[in-house]
């Protein structure tokens, strides 16, 4: 018996169906998905190549990527990482004036005690005169003082991370020591060292901080701190091993509060060589700049990159014992990075979500007090400075005139090209 012939209708729907999937199915053949990162890659050098690299003043650059800033009297000093630092005349934040660029290999982090710059260069510690900004000389090289990097002290020879930009077929999560590390992190000093010295002030995920008379920095897994009674000549004094996954430093009277991925650290520094810690506060994996007062400590936890197991936190924690400090509060944010405390106001940068600003004279109820939301620039860290609010993104650098807390008041910007 002959089967009966399907409807019009019905046939056109049939072929429609079929056509779809036959194109579906095309299409996904011919879908190829490819990822882009901008990376890090281990890279070798012999120091002898380094050390024979032109180190000091050139004219003026723009700038291309930018990491730590740091504040000093007029000036503003911006680290190009790897590359060297900017130099900003800031004596009028509605008009910063861009007048020199310090060429340093290496360079990521600095901190400037009256006229000298400190500043690294991959595995040495470099020392500036910078009386004159204009000219700018270099007066001290200490050598070997950053040894984390060698991978064979004998031959001279040491590994570094460099940019890069890498394509892949599948994503690419974390750098386990020998891999590819993601670039998480574009990568202060009120009331700190009791009088001694003239202090600039850096943002909140300084590595490099001035205290006491002495420089104390931080990498991945130590704190090393120098005698700089002597200025133009720093002195290495020691080393102390604080664990995996340290990344910024913050001062505040004698106490130096250092933020890692896993917790944060509370050193007292009353007799500034010998550091004694204090405390270990530790919460999950997540990355870490914290600033403190007297009574409070402010610590913003973030997802992203390497810390994509984190939350997206303030919390504030009570250190007025600071051997035992207690979290108060947790405040949920988007996605925040440095932050910058101003008496009772606290300004936190959220990345691509723009910039926030609180009251924080009662630390229970600062989801509460929100003053503003500025949305449409990316904010990464920022200082509090004695001109201006300085907030530093991925394409801009903005000041900001903050006398009215509330109510911020932009300056000027300089573009990131």
């Amino acid at each position: 018996m002959k089967q009966p012939l399907l409807p019009a209708a019905a046939m056109l729907r049939t072929l429609l169906l079929f056509a779809i999937i036959l194109g579906f199915n095309s299409c996904q053949d011919q879908v190829e998905s490819t990822y882009t990162y901008q990376a890090k890659i281990p890279v070798s050098i012999k120091t002898e190549v380094f050390r024979s690299s032109y180190v000091g003043p050139v004219a003026p650059k723009d700038i291309n990527k930018t990491g730590k800033i740091y504040v000093f009297d007029d000036y503003l000093f911006i680290n190009e990482p790897n590359n060297g630092i900017h130099v900003i005349d800031n004596s009028d934040p509605a008009n910063p004036n861009n007048i020199s660029f310090i060429e340093i290999p290496g360079a990521a982090d600095l901190a400037i005690n009256d006229n000298i710059l400190y500043a690294d260069s991959y595995i040495d510690l470099l020392s500036f005169d910078i009386s004159d900004p204009r000219d700018i000389s270099l007066v001290n090289r200490e050598e070997d003082v950053f040894t984390n990097y060698y991978t064979n002290h004998e031959e001279g020879l040491f590994t570094i991370l460099k940019d890069t930009v890498i394509t892949s077929e599948e994503p690419i999560r974390t750098w386990d020591g020998g891999g590819i590390w993601l670039d998480a992190m574009n990568f202060s000093s009120a009331e700190a060292g009791g009088g001694q010295g003239n202090y600039g002030q850096g943002g909140s995920m300084a590595r490099f901080t001035l205290a006491n008379g002495h420089l104390y920095t931080v990498d991945d897994y130590d704190l090393r701190l120098f005698d700089i009674s002597e200025k133009a000549d720093p002195e290495f004094v020691k080393q102390i091993q604080l664990g995996w996954g340290i990344e910024t430093i913050f001062p505040f009277k004698d106490k130096l509060f250092i933020g890692s991925t896993t917790g944060m650290h509370i050193y007292d520094i009353s007799v500034p060589a010998t550091p004694q810690q204090l405390s270990v506060y530790s919460h999950i994996t997540s990355c870490d700049p914290v600033v403190a007062n007297d009574d409070y400590a402010f610590v913003t936890l973030r997802s992203g990159n390497f810390c994509q197991q984190g939350v997206n936190l303030l919390e504030v924690l009570d250190i007025s014992d600071p051997s035992l400090p207690k979290l108060l509060k947790s405040y949920p944010m988007d996605n925040p990075h440095g932050l910058g405390l101003a008496e009772d106001y606290l300004y936190v940068c959220e990345g691509e979500y723009g910039l926030k600003s609180f009251n924080v004279s009662d630390v229970l109820k600062i989801d509460q007090n929100q003053l503003e939301h500025l949305q449409g620039l990316n904010a990464i860290d920022l200082i509090p400075g004695p001109k201006s609010l300085i907030v530093i993104g991925s394409k801009v650098i903005t000041q900001y005139d903050y006398s009215t807390p509330s109510k911020l008041k932009q300056l000027s910007s300089i573009s990131i090209e």
